[in-house]
């Protein structure tokens, strides 16, 4: 039985990034952040088998805007990024924490 040794990437994100708070931290979460959502939306669209071209005129932009947010090189804004989710049948939850957990 082989012992796998955790690994923490907590310490070398900060070595890279920053530490939480700084500005520098804050600009990799948010590509971060763009990147993951950019990824949910591109597997989505695909799921549901049409184009980005498709998806595009079903919103009202153009498909150069969806590869861009699909690339992470922008991200939509919250009214656009409300329509892409309804155009391709996905559902958005909020939802508040306990109140200990806040």
């Amino acid at each position: 039985m082989s012992k796998k040794k955790i690994y923490d990437i907590s310490a070398e994100l900060e070595q890279e990034f920053g530490e939480h708070g700084t500005p520098q931290r804050a600009e990799f979460d948010e590509k971060a952040y763009a990147f993951y959502t950019a990824q949910i939306l591109q597997d989505a669209r695909k799921e549901v088998k049409i184009t980005q071209a498709e998806l595009a005129s079903r919103i009202g932009v153009d498909k150069g805007y969806i590869s861009r947010i699909e690339n992470g090189l922008t991200s939509p804004n919250v009214s656009t990024f409300y329509r892409i989710v309804n155009a391709l049948g996905l559902h958005i939850e909020i939802s508040k924490p306990a109140v200990n957990q806040i």
